[in-house]
């Protein structure tokens, strides 16, 4: 009876086991999709129309995509890539799967950021959880396939973004609101944590409030303006000084560096 019971006990420790690391690995699974370094499977589709001008707006909260400097180059991601707003601003590297359709260009591939969510029940249910989806900018859809397809399968990685000129902070609120827009990130492009301090206080660590909108309740008008990045991969920079103490609601200022 003891060595039944034994052997009874042991089961249930495998079994247990067993069922906790496949719940890890699904877990780091679906903590990667958003963050694959390495290549992954997903599906694209596109929207926006020719000049890509339904894409302007969007849950990252970019707005004018041409004005920011993300033109064309743009991509929504499904709920498994979204990850809550703060994967936008990433980059992925994208290919069209030849073996996987008809309509895929032979060589080619895109780069694009992440500018605006594909909500479940968009796209046919491409978008919908857990699949990883592109819809893609249609500019950038046709660089890939013909666009007949309406559905093709990539292939998808996380990469460096290249940006122009230095981090960007649209200032908007009130004087005792500080609701921050961050844009033209490089490097890892994702924003995970911002901070903001005037020249006359400490840190103010701000609330991601949607997308790449940021804030805190701070009365910090009247004081040269700092900013504190962290990005999705842990990397930190300090950037201080951004806005002198003139700055105004409504206005957008620029680092002199980037990551």
């Amino acid at each position: 009876m003891a060595a039944s019971m034994h052997a009874g006990r042991s089961v249930q420790l495998l079994v247990g086991s067993v069922l906790l690391l496949c719940l890890k690995v699904a877990t780091v699974n679906a903590a990667q999709a958003w963050a694959v370094t390495d290549w992954a499977d997903a599906h694209a589709t596109f929207y926006g129309g020719s000049d890509a001008s339904g894409t302007m707006g969007g849950a990252c909260g970019y707005g004018n995509l041409y004005s920011l400097g993300y033109g064309t180059s743009s991509t929504a991601l499904s709920n498994a890539l979204f990850n809550n707003g703060l994967s936008c601003g990433a980059c992925f590297l994208i290919q069209c799967k030849l073996e996987g359709s008809k309509y895929c260009y032979p060589g080619q591939s895109i780069t694009v950021t992440a500018t605006n969510a594909c909500p479940p029940g968009s796209e046919g249910g491409w978008c919908d959880p857990p699949r990883s989806h592109f819809d893609l900018s249609f500019p950038m859809f046709q660089k890939l396939a013909q666009p007949v397809g309406g559905v093709i399968p990539v292939r998808y990685k996380r990469v460096s973004c290249t940006k122009q000129g230095g981090v960007r902070f649209t200032l908007h609120g009130n004087p005792y609101f500080n609701y921050v827009l961050v844009h033209n990130v490089a490097g890892w492009g994702d924003v995970s944590s911002l901070a903001i301090k005037g020249d006359q206080t400490g840190w103010y660590y701000m609330s991601q409030n949607w997308g790449q909108y940021w804030s805190a309740s701070a009365k910090l008008t009247g004081q040269a303006l700092s900013f504190k990045v962290t990005l999705g991969n842990g990397k930190s920079l300090e950037f201080y000084n951004v806005a002198d103490k003139n700055w105004g609601f409504g206005q957008t200022y620029e680092s002199d560096y980037n990551f």
